[in-house]
């Protein structure tokens, strides 16, 4: 131990003048990279500013408020949409008109059974036979694709055409 004292000791002066050269050294250093700090801090501005002077930060927020508000919107419109598809299941989807002649002595197609109907086979069947002198019109409620009365070919046609139509077939 003494003899690194010694050592030190006579040459006291060129380890000062080293740690003097090195702290040098290390301060021109520290100059140096607190200016490409400034220079990189400067590009970093100028490159997050928007085209009216808005931070980066302000544009990114921005944008989230707009996904949020987005979002919001999607959920209503979900909500809507769900209210709607609901109302549509009880809506008359399906129509069918099928002509015919009833009677030998008309002709033209006259008459005639219209088939309404909702998806879940409900609705009615009108029909309208037509003679030289009169026509009578009839009307049968369709529950689940049964109808209250008895049904004509005709009547049957349209009502199965509705249906089909009703259910997207």
């Amino acid at each position: 131990m003494s003899d690194l004292n010694a050592l030190v000791s006579a040459n006291i002066g060129p380890i000062v003048g080293l740690l003097v050269v090195v702290l040098a050294i290390l301060a021109w250093v520290l100059v140096i990279v607190a200016r490409r700090a400034r220079r990189l801090e400067a590009q970093l501005a100028a490159l997050t500013r928007g085209d009216d002077g808005e931070s980066l930060a302000d544009i990114l927020e921005a944008h989230v408020d707009k996904v949020y508000a987005v979002a919001r919107r999607q959920d209503e419109l979900d909500g809507r949409a769900a209210i709607l598809e609901e109302r549509a299941r009880h809506t008359l989807q399906g129509i069918s008109l099928v002509r015919f002649n009833n009677f030998d002595d008309t002709g033209g197609n006259q008459s005639f059974a219209l088939a309404l109907a909702d998806p879940e086979a409900n609705g009615l069947v009108l029909s309208s036979l037509h003679a030289r002198n009169q026509t009578r019109v009839y009307g049968k409620a369709v529950a689940r694709g049964v109808a209250e009365g008895a049904l004509s070919a005709e009547e049957s046609e349209a009502l199965r055409e509705a249906t089909d139509r009703a259910l997207g077939r």
